[in-house]
């Protein structure tokens, strides 16, 4: 909040020294009376009938703008399917509207900071959600279009009707055409699908806890993880219209095959193939710990891109930056729009690329992601149970146990995952990126699992991302971002670090089908005694284990904690020469040709894991 206000100060200071008439704009400022908005709401046909009713499908955008703007404004976009069903933020916000059914309550803080600057804010109800017509698919072709065609009327080029149904056209008069779509979740997921169709006039996107590849939602390179899209389908869909959505429901339970296999239903849901379509710039934020939209999702993302971007990573799990580092963020947000949407000269696009939580409350900046040092360095586990660069020899086995998960691996292995490890590293290793892992396995049985993880061995103090709070604690008390109307308040409760000790930090995992070793479009039946070769992805990072501290690769069939066994679980042997993992490393590891002792001292094991709903 103070910072804030400084800026505030500031800009209002600096336009009254000599010469700043005549100066460039550094900031915009909030000139706009909020008491005076414009509240409406339009609705745009987006060419689709979802629902089958035989008529195209409307989708409800509710718009609040400067009413006192005497020429065209920018937007900014949140296209949500949770404005009925679910709230958005830490405090659930829904959208409200008075008796006429005009809006009156924009969740969230943009519509109370942004608006007094001189942009519109505009909230979009998916199709088959809230006040929209049509059916959701779970970001297929109808979700991704709703927002999509709202882009589109913004610009004029689609049609936007004063009703649901009938009603006259109405077009966006007081728009630039300048786009920049924000949203956490599913919200930030749609902003990914819209960048990814190369629309013209959607200028930049801010993906918060985004999905990049709907697969990997539900999906781990063969692996599932339980549960299905048609369920959360279902949930968006329930305080809808009335309009009946089992067709397209129907269509989503088929299309999400009971195994793991990558099909069309998860290919029209893939993002990070149209990766190079993206034309707007992207800030983007995610919690390291989040085991909901898993880390992969941003990484692959990220790679995937090729235009001005920025990126946050938090000790968090599935939570929003507002929420973890208000100020600095809502500055940022601020200087980020009036780049990209307003043509403002700050200089927002330049200095360090990265900003990285290394402790809690504590951020690095770097110049890049991954780090511009980290250099993709194949480790190898060893009979004696070393992990280190040096060449390997001979095999080593697990059994199959799916009753237990990630933390008895780190703690008590037992016979159920094998542990190597690096012993106490001389020096600090950095883990920047996308890491992966080859194996060659021989199952006993005819269907296998196989995880691994990569764990920092030794103590820390983190933030408590298992907790209720994914990291953070919210108190009763509030502070103020923007103007406020009776029916839309500008405050929101503060939040602090939920921090714990622990004695170790699971800071990659990758879960695997060994049946998709050679497509993942179509599993295969193993044949017990067979060795297979099979290469999978562990989540992206950027995760500095300490000098003294342990890196830690451990390898097992199930992962209880997230995916679902097979048919036989039985034992598995790994040819230990032809096993490794390819970490980005900025550091050294040691050939690792001797047993090493373990780092850290005893395991205290985590708390569960996060809902994965």
């Amino acid at each position: 909040m103070r910072s804030g206000l400084v800026l505030l100060a500031l800009i209002l200071l600096t336009s009254f020294l000599p010469g700043a008439a005549h100066a460039a704009p550094r900031a915009s400022e909030p000139v706009y009376d909020y008491a005076k908005a414009v509240r409406e709401t339009v609705w745009v046909d987006i060419g689709r009938d979802g629902d089958g009713d035989g008529r195209s499908d409307r989708v409800a955008a509710d718009i609040v703008r400067p009413g006192e703007a005497t020429t065209p404004v920018p937007v900014i976009m949140d296209a949500s399917p949770y404005y009925s069903c679910c709230g958005r933020g830490n405090e659930s916000e829904l959208k409200t509207y008075d008796s006429a059914g005009k809006p009156v309550k924009f969740p969230l803080f943009y519509d109370n900071y942004f608006v007094p600057r001189g942009y519109a804010v505009v909230l979009v109800d998916l199709a088959g959600t809230n006040r929209s017509a049509g059916c959701a698919d779970v970001g297929g072709a109808s979700d991704v279009g709703s927002a999509r065609k709202v882009v589109d009327w913004l610009n004029g080029r689609a049609t936007g009707y004063t009703a649901k149904t009938g009603g006259s056209a109405v077009s966006a008069s007081w728009s630039t055409g300048n786009v920049g779509m924000i949203g956490k979740s599913y919200d930030g997921t749609i902003a990914n699908g819209v960048a990814a169709t190369g629309v013209a006039g959607l200028k930049t996107i801010v993906p918060i806890s985004a999905i990049s590849s709907w697969y990997d939602y539900y999906r781990s390179d063969g692996a599932t993880f339980g549960f299905n899209p048609a369920g959360l389908a279902q949930t968006v869909e329930a305080r809808n219209s009335g309009q009946n959505c089992s067709a397209q429901n129907q269509v989503l339970t088929q299309g999400a095959t009971s195994n793991g296999d990558y099909g069309p239903l998860w290919a029209e849901r893939d993002y990070v193939a149209n990766a190079a379509n993206v034309r707007a710039s992207v800030l983007l934020s995610h919690g390291v710990n989040d085991l909901n939209v898993k880390t992969i999702h941003f990484g692959q993302w990220w790679a995937g891109l090729n235009v001005e971007k920025k990126i946050w990573l938090a000790q968090t799990g599935h939570v929003d930056p507002f929420d973890y580092r208000r100020a600095d963020w809502v500055d940022l947000l601020h200087r980020w729009f009036d780049h990209y949407l307003l043509g403002i000269d700050n200089g927002v696009q330049n200095g360090p690329q990265a900003s990285v939580e290394r402790q809690p409350d504590q951020w690095a900046d770097q110049s890049a992601y991954p780090a511009a040092n980290a250099v993709a360095t194949t480790l190898r586990p060893h009979t004696s149970g070393a992990l280190g660069t040096a060449a390997a020899s001979g095999t080593a086995s697990f059994t199959d146990n799916p009753s237990v998960g990630e933390d008895a691996w780190v703690t008590n292995p037992g016979t159920a995952a094998l542990t190597y490890s690096t012993g106490a590293l001389a020096s600090d290793v950095q883990v920047s990126g996308t890491s992966s892992v080859t194996v060659t396995a021989t199952p006993s049985t005819s269907s296998a699992r196989v995880s691994a993880l990569l764990v920092d061995l030794g103590p820390a103090t983190i933030r408590n991302f298992a907790g209720s709070g994914e990291g953070i604690k919210t108190s009763t008390a509030e502070n103020c971002w923007g103007s406020s109307s009776s029916g839309d308040d500008a405050c929101y409760r503060i939040t602090s670090a939920d921090v714990k000790k622990v004695n170790y930090t699971i800071l990659s995992r990758g879960w695997a089908d060994l049946a998709n070793y050679a497509s993942l479009s179509q599993e295969r039946v193993l044949t017990p005694g067979t060795a297979y070769t099979m290469t999978f992805r562990l989540a992206s990072t950027d995760h500095v284990v300490p000098r003294g501290h342990a890196l830690a690769l451990i390898i097992g069939g199930t992962d209880g904690s997230f995916i679902r066994g097979p048919a036989q679980p039985g034992r598995v042997t790994l040819d230990l020469a032809r096993t490794s993992v390819s970490v980005p490393l900025a550091g050294t590891v040691p050939a690792a040709t001797t047993h090493p002792a373990p780092a850290g001292g005893a395991f205290v094991p985590s708390q569960g894991r996060a809902d994965l709903r």
